[in-house]
């Protein structure tokens, strides 16, 4: 991974539903809903508070959320796409 986050931002692998129902149908994309999981693949140090500490971020490498529906940067690299999200816009841990 050659994206290092700053401060209180993670950076996401998206996790895209399958394209599948349970019936068979396939759905096209222009159908889709934008995806809201992902796969957190860095992770900055932490905000910096007015004592000049730095606030524990609450997720890790590794960690699978869901984010808000329309939080973030896309960028795609390698053909993968990603995107960088405020910790803010992190709502779950999916356990």
């Amino acid at each position: 991974m050659a994206l290092k986050p700053l401060q209180d931002r993670i950076v996401i692998k998206v996790i895209e539903d399958t394209e599948q129902t349970s019936g068979g149908i396939f759905i096209p994309d222009s159908a889709k809903e934008k995806p809201q999981k992902g796969e957190v693949v860095a992770v900055g140090e932490g905000k910096v508070n007015d004592n000049g500490e730095r606030e524990p971020m609450d997720v890790k490498v590794g960690d699978i959320i869901l984010y808000a529906k329309y939080a973030g940067t896309d960028i795609k690299m390698d053909g993968i796409e990603y995107k960088i999200l405020s910790i803010k816009d992190a709502l779950a841990i999916v356990e």
